[in-house]
């Protein structure tokens, strides 16, 4: 497991596996688009069921194939990509890495189940889904220690500069872009909550239903905390991670002329010039800020798997419940582009112009 032994200890039940991005998505944030599918790019992952309007009802019954490593998930998870502005204006998407101890992929987002040990969590049931992050933000959360969106920039070839757990001291991580040359690229990381009400799949704005517990937020493999009593079932927490190659959009010479960093999410992003965040200065152009990270979870695991799995202390990559799958199966799984429009190479703006949610 991918944590602090002081924050994961042997009781845990820590569940995580590589989920590749080989199909692109030109989808909206399926939470929030309604019908109609909108070109942001986002790297979207799991069972190809995934499109701008998903099913209410158990979506592993409407897929036929996984980007996952464990075919029995069949769940969807979304969040924004990156795109570098070049200082005469144009984008181009930043492409991603493989994680650390991860091998037979070329990126993807990587999904972390975390339990505080075997039956203390209750599985998804069928139809969940849940909102992590706002579009809108754009300052920080002030958590610290407990942000539950940050970015972590590599000092250095091979994950340089990576000491502890994601999110877990803001002198490594920050909640927003960082603001120097990273030169072992950015790690983008996404915590969910993992407190939830017991009755409600969804909620108007798809985080309701769901809590943290009654001292806040926890960092990630922190599971220990207390539900309050309006979201009383501790749920497992489900934490996405990203590694993006920046090394190749270091020259500086390439940034913004004021020297503001170069980095916008496909979303969009940008802070107001009459309230910038407080890292910046007044005197920048508008820019992004990376504060508006947010990623979407559908749960589409098959029948009581993901139960199964956490009840067995499952830990790491492998599990004696769950099947894996060849690289060269996952790969093969792909969700038909709905939107006929120009993603790749140098672009004029932000595909479906970065207005996505």
């Amino acid at each position: 497991m991918f944590c602090l032994p002081s924050s994961c200890g042997s009781s845990s039940t820590g569940l995580w596996y590589r989920r590749p991005c080989y199909a692109a998505l030109w989808l909206q944030s399926p939470s929030e688009s309604g019908s109609k599918p909108i070109s942001t790019c986002p790297p979207g992952s799991g069972g190809n069921a995934f499109g701008a309007s998903m099913p209410t009802d158990d979506i592993s019954k409407h897929s036929t194939c996984t980007t996952c490593s464990f075919n029995q998930d069949f769940s969807n998870y979304w969040t924004a990509n990156l795109y570098f502005k070049a200082r005469n204006g144009t984008y181009k998407r930043v492409p991603q890495i493989p994680n650390q101890a991860v091998s037979g992929h070329n990126g993807g987002i990587t999904v972390y189940y975390t339990s505080p040990g075997p039956k203390q969590t209750t599985a998804f049931k069928p139809g969940f889904r849940m909102l992590a992050g706002e579009s809108t933000r754009r300052n920080s959360t002030g958590l610290g220690k407990n942000m539950q969106s940050c970015f972590r920039c590599y000092t250095g070839p091979n994950f340089q500069g990576n000491v502890y757990s994601p999110c877990f001291d803001p002198k490594l991580d920050t909640e927003h872009f960082p603001t120097v040359p990273c030169l072992g690229g950015i790690r983008t990381n996404i915590i969910f909550p993992l407190c939830w009400d017991g009755k409600n799949l969804d909620s108007p704005n798809h985080m309701d239903h769901v809590a943290h517990p009654t001292g806040g937020p926890t960092s990630f493999a922190v599971v220990n905390g207390k539900c309050p009593s309006t979201h009383p079932v501790k749920i497992p927490q489900v934490h996405l991670e990203i590694m993006w190659d920046t090394t190749a959009f270091n020259n500086k010479a390439e940034w913004p002329e004021d020297g503001s960093q170069p980095f916008v999410l496909s979303t969009g992003d940008r802070y107001s010039l009459t309230r910038p965040p407080s890292h910046l200065k007044q005197t920048l152009t508008r820019s992004s800020t990376g504060y508006g990270q947010h990623a979407d979870y559908v749960f589409g695991w098959k029948d009581n798997t993901l139960q199964s799995a956490m009840d067995n202390a499952c830990f790491g990559p492998t599990c004696k419940s769950l099947t894996t799958q060849a690289d060269s199966v996952s790969g093969a799984c792909a969700v038909k582009n709905t939107v006929d429009e120009t993603t790749e190479g140098w672009l004029k703006e932000l595909p479906g112009g970065g207005m996505g949610v």
